[in-house]
């Protein structure tokens, strides 16, 4: 009788010691620099026939690609051929057949994003889209603000401590809110000609070149968000 009646005593003041915890919650929002860029290019051209314009085609594209790995930020991976396409159309009476190819570029280095839309260009490029701007490496960033959220919400368990005249203890579970979220920064814009790119023509021997001038790029800043919700233990 005098075990139970100990076991009994001790019961409630154990329950009670676990159960002084307090729950929190912490979300961090942070502004990443933006380091990687993603560019689209394309070439076209019509001939009389099938195979002189994929010929056609081709050669373009081939130069175009010469003309973009040869920007800094540009890797040997970082270049990869889109859909081919021919379709038959009619000038006037007199049919025609136009063939096109594209390319997407991942740009390492996005302040080169200007450079590389201007030597694209030059080499025959015939659209473009982009440039958008992302960070490369989003579990790096994703992580940067998972940590701040978990400051926050370290610092506020910190303070409801010592309103209850304890001292924060350790974390016994974190848990993840929504997930964090990216908000990528970016600019899409297209353009399918020279005209349509700013860029002055002029004829040389058989084909049509674009002069474009180097636009200015602003690779910005990309937001992720974190939320994470923490029980601490009370001493």
């Amino acid at each position: 009788m005098v075990a139970l009646l100990a076991l009994a005593l001790l019961a409630p003041t154990s329950a009670s010691a676990l159960e002084r915890t307090v729950s929190v919650s912490g979300s961090a929002t942070l502004k990443v620099p933006n380091d990687t860029a993603s560019l689209g290019f394309s070439v076209s051209a019509e001939r009389r026939s099938r195979g002189a314009a994929l010929r056609t085609v081709s050669g373009h594209l081939r130069s175009l690609i010469a003309a973009v790995q040869g920007i800094q930020g540009v890797g040997p991976g970082d270049v990869r051929t889109g859909r081919i396409s021919v379709r038959k159309t009619f000038r006037g009476k007199r049919p025609v057949y136009r063939a096109g190819e594209g390319i997407g570029v991942t740009l390492h280095e996005p302040a080169n994003a200007g450079d590389l839309v201007t030597a694209a260009i030059g080499a025959g490029a015939t659209g473009l889209s982009g440039p958008n701007f992302f960070v490369g490496d989003t579990e790096a960033a994703f992580g940067k603000a998972l940590a701040a959220a978990f400051d926050k919400a370290k610092a506020k368990a910190a303070t409801l401590a010592a309103q209850a005249d304890a001292v924060l203890g350790p974390a016994i579970s974190i848990d993840e809110g929504e997930g964090a979220e990216l908000i990528p920064f970016g600019a899409d814009k297209g353009a399918s000609s020279c005209e349509s790119a700013t860029a002055t023509p002029t004829t040389k021997g058989a084909g049509t070149k674009c002069i474009v001038p180097t636009p200015p790029v602003k690779p910005g800043t990309s937001t992720v968000t974190a939320t994470v919700r923490v029980v601490f233990a009370l001493q």
